[in-house]
């Protein structure tokens, strides 16, 4: 299947696009010997023809700054390991924009493969004043171009049509730089040719507009093909620091010539309907006000509003409960199904609606606009603790989970503050964590409304930040050494009306990848659990086997709990949450399964109505110690929501951090380090409250 491209500034609406021209038919995989993902598509044209859509990652240019932009350009190039030169290329830009994305679009003209404008947002820049010829931008570029809506599918299957066989005819270079260099492009061309380099004439041009990629080693590069073009640079155009400002030079004036003609704006100097909002929220106070009543809303909702798909979900949970009881004989198989992977699973998918609540306010933000904007603000304090404000973006994805923030932090220029970032990311406290918040948050504070509950919930999110960048201005200086602060520049997009179909196909596939975790890993361990718990059982005719407790602690759960306890008896808890923290490590979501195994609900004991949460927690309140103290007391609870806050009990999370930093050292020190970090905080929280208590 022949391949097509898929290339774009950030904020273009280029993952829209893509969407809209591959729908379902969408598959990610890594390229080979690096950790940037793949994301392909099967893109189908009205005349019949089918094609591998690649949706390559978003970069100003091809002269990149960062490890995502380098794969655009080497896939560009066919410098890329086990990827083919694509036959052609979609470029989208924002019409909005045109000035600032037209020099991405020159560069890759220079490439020499077909190529289709995809002018995107049209919407966006008539609402602006901005009239553009299409036509005439067609004239001038040389190449098709398709007004298009990608959010409302307007113009895809125009795309769609442009891209039949045979391609589009290639176009030919739209600049022309001094006669020097002119001369060194053609020379170089015509010794990359004899030295059997494919596509000889975009790789000249490239060498000698990118003096990094000409002197540092490249992948599908010989060291003998950079030494060729440096000695075309000294002895023809005769610059020993290259002709990369003449070529940069060249191409925006050539853009600006495009721009002038192509693109008219009316009431020019106006403010638009963007600026007047950017007044409001990035003021300087009135901005952060409104940040933080926006972080608000978002934790009162995640109590409040969640409460009832949660009732509904307790409510099918028990149902299944009940059918498969009255099903089944008595036996171990039924308590397997009914106590162990029912109940256990049960209580982890109890707080799916709550995690997709946080994930749809952080796709508002996305498809709005308001993210970039949020960055903004964060930019002067982060570059206080010794981050970058890119950091911000990879640190707010990582409240939704810890992974996909360390692998956002591919598009960092600098490697030391990517690394930094990585250090600190699984401190924001991830959607794995609200389970834990929930059921820990409901006891602390039972019968107090959900304005409390949020602040307290908040209160733990900012607790958790807040540590991360005291974190941050410790290690800067030992991981960044005499590194500078490199400033947060980033595209500021015009504000539009949330894309709800993105955010719904986000969540649904959020959704679908929870559901498969907890019916797959979670499921597994909860098994592993329930045996633990039920074996060896005890004998007929002792007093272990007429007490469920006895039984339990008999267990092989309650000997490697009570093999834990020294560990955490400190820190005010039990054998049992002691098990339960160690299960955690897999999966924090098991937590909450562990102790609904190890806390196994007496149906008869509660009135109709009460929900699971309800019963567990009546449940841990009636815990006690060997001498009739309670277990759970208002200052062990706190101890363990701190521990939560802090513990980095993700294993899969390390092994991503071992992926992208290349370094055992790096993910096992962060673990320790983490784990022990939240050990002496839970202990500090107990043992200094209990000389007040």
């Amino acid at each position: 299947m022949e391949t097509i491209a898929l290339v774009g500034n950030p904020n273009s609406g280029k993952t829209t696009l893509f969407n809209a021209l591959t729908g379902a038919n969408q598959k990610t995989g890594n390229y080979a010997g690096v950790t940037v993902s793949r994301v392909s598509g099967v893109l189908r044209t009205p005349h019949g023809s089918k094609f591998e859509l690649l949706d390559l990652p978003g970069c100003y240019s091809l002269s990149p700054n960062s490890a995502d932009e380098r794969i655009t350009r080497d896939v560009l190039l066919g410098d890329q390991e086990g990827a083919e030169l694509p036959e052609a290329v979609i470029c989208v830009v924002d019409a909005s924009n045109l000035e600032r994305h037209l020099y991405l679009v020159l560069q890759v003209i220079d490439l020499g493969l077909p190529v289709v404008l995809a002018l995107n947002k049209v919407d966006l820049a008539e609402r602006q004043g901005i009239r553009i010829n299409v036509e005439f931008l067609s004239k001038e570029l040389g190449i098709p171009v398709v007004a298009c809506q990608a959010n409302k599918g307007k113009g895809v299957l125009d795309i769609k049509h442009a891209m039949r066989h045979p391609f589009p005819q290639i176009a030919s270079r739209k600049w022309s730089a001094d006669e020097k260099v002119e001369r060194g492009i053609a020379e170089l061309a015509t010794r990359l040719k004899s030295e059997n380099v494919k596509n000889p004439g975009a790789h000249a041009i490239h060498l000698l507009a990118d003096s990094v990629y000409r002197a540092e080693p490249q992948p599908g590069i010989k060291h003998g093909v950079q030494k060729v073009a440096t000695e075309v640079v000294e002895s023809v155009i005769g610059d020993r620091s290259g002709p990369d400002e003449s070529i940069s030079r060249a191409r925006t004036k050539r853009v600006q010539e495009i721009c002038k003609l192509a693109a008219r704006r009316q009431e020019a100097g106006g403010l638009t309907q963007s600026d007047r909002i950017d007044s409001v929220l990035l003021h300087p106070i009135l901005g952060w006000v409104i940040f933080a009543f926006f972080m608000l809303l978002v934790f009162w909702t995640i109590f409040r509003v969640a409460e009832y798909p949660m009732g509904l979900v307790d409510g099918a949970v028990g149902a299944l409960s009940d059918w498969v009881s009255g099903m089944m004989s008595e036996g171990d198989v039924r308590d397997l199904i009914v106590d162990g992977i029912i109940a256990g699973v049960g209580s982890v998918v109890i707080f799916l609606p709550q995690i997709l609540l946080l994930l749809f306010f952080i796709g508002l933000m996305e498809t709005t606009g308001y993210m970039s904007r949020a960055a903004f603000l964060m930019d002067n304090l982060m570059s206080k603790v010794g981050l970058s404000g890119k950091a911000f973006l990879p640190l707010l994805s990582s409240y939704a989970c810890a992974i996909p923030g360390i692998m956002a932090t591919r598009t960092m220029d600098s490697a030391k503050q990517r690394l930094l970032t990585i250090m600190i990311a699984p401190w924001m406290s991830c959607t794995a964590r609200l389970p834990v918040y929930a059921l820990l948050i409901g006891m602390l504070l039972a019968g107090q409304g959900a304005m409390v509950q949020a602040l307290v919930l908040a209160g733990l999110y900012l607790l958790g930040t807040v540590t991360a960048f005291i974190a941050a201005w410790l290690l800067a200086p030992k991981v960044k050494g005499t590194e500078e602060v490199a400033h947060f520049m980033m595209e500021l997009p015009a504000y539009t009306v949330p894309d709800f179909k993105y955010i719904m196909r986000h969540l649904l596939e959020r959704a679908w990848s929870f559901i498969y975790k907890a019916g797959t890993v979670i499921m597994g361990i909860c098994i592993i659990l329930w045996a633990l718990q039920t074996y060896p059982k005890p004998k007929e005719g002792t007093p272990a086997a007429e007490n469920a407790s006895l039984a339990l602690e008999q267990s092989y759960m309650g000997k490697i709990g009570h093999g834990i306890e020294p560990v955490v008896k400190p820190l005010g808890y039990d054998w049992r949450t002691g098990t339960a923290l160690v299960a955690a490590f897999a999966a924090r979501e098991v937590f909450n399964s562990s102790l609904a195994i190890s806390y196994s609900v007496d149906e008869d004991a509660y009135e109709e109505g009460d929900d699971f949460l309800a019963q567990l927690r009546a449940q841990m309140a009636a815990a006690t110690w060997p001498d009739g103290r309670p277990v759970y007391t208002p200052l062990t609870t706190l101890s363990l929501l701190i521990f939560f806050v802090y513990a980095l009990q993700c294993l899969p999370t390390t092994a991503v951090v071992k992926r992208e930093t290349g370094s055992w050292k790096w993910a096992l020190g962060q673990l320790g380090a983490m784990s022990a970090f939240a050990w002496l905080a839970a202990f500090a929280v107990f043992q200094i409250g209990s000389l007040f208590i």
